[in-house]
């Protein structure tokens, strides 16, 4: 399984007057295509500077990043821009739909930048809302939608762009327990269509229906092991 991933003793330093905050230090880890990892760790652990990085976000401050065969570690803002476009896709746990768009529309969002035609945004947006299970729901603006259909617009908006990776975080954060069973059962069944998988959350529930935990501390992996019995869901909306 090639490496989709590879960090090379990666460390990330923010500086605030005369105070260096090591948020990152020394980290050294691969992920392969198609693997499903979380990543968790305590407040001040480093994961969410860990996940600004993943997604090209943020760059380091000494090591080096490779993404899909690419060095974005001292890539400018442009450059790294163009890469989140083509290789990410973010699920985020507050939604971030725009209010006045609807489902439709706000899924092609990432068609628009990339410079696709309107046809061409259209079809490829109504296939991965079908796929997500919201076919009868394009129409609805965000504040028309339950909570698990905003999640699930996220997430074929994250999709729509057929990227390498999808980055969740906490993207069950301001979803209730059956709903956030029903959501990860869908990231499984993306999964098992050939995505990659990067999932941050502080839940111990969620992280178990990943394939593989990294757990961060102080900066630093502190563990990184398979998990040999993830919880596998039905997304019972569609299957993809």
């Amino acid at each position: 399984m090639s490496k989709i991933i590879e960090l090379d003793k990666v460390v990330k330093y923010y500086y605030i007057g005369s105070i260096v905050v090591k948020a990152l230090q020394s980290i050294t880890l691969d992920i392969h295509k198609n693997e499903y990892v979380a990543i968790m760790g305590p407040s001040g652990s480093g994961k969410s500077t860990l996940m600004n990085l993943l997604g090209c976000l943020d760059t380091t401050t000494n090591g080096r990043y490779i993404l899909n065969g690419t060095d974005v570690s001292k890539m400018d803002d442009n450059q790294l821009a163009d890469v989140r476009n083509s290789e990410i896709g973010f699920v985020f746990q507050t939604f971030n739909l725009l209010p006045r768009y609807n489902a439709l529309e706000n899924v092609m969002l990432p068609l628009i930048y990339a410079g696709k035609n309107k046809a061409f945004r259209e079809e490829r947006a109504k296939k991965v809302l079908k796929d997500v299970g919201l076919a009868d729901r394009m129409d609805h603006k965000p504040n028309e939608l339950s909570g698990g259909q905003r999640q699930r617009v996220a997430v074929a908006r994250a999709m729509v762009n057929d990227p390498s990776i999808i980055l969740a975080d906490e993207p069950t954060g301001n979803l209730d327990s059956k709903t956030s069973i029903d959501m990860m059962a869908l990231f499984g069944e993306i999964q098992s269509r050939g995505n990659t998988m990067i999932l941050v959350t502080h839940e111990e529930d969620i992280a178990r229906h990943s394939h593989r935990i990294i757990r961060l501390l102080d900066g630093l992996v502190d563990s990184d092991k398979v998990n040999k019995n993830p919880i596998v869901s039905t997304f019972q909306n569609q299957i993809l």
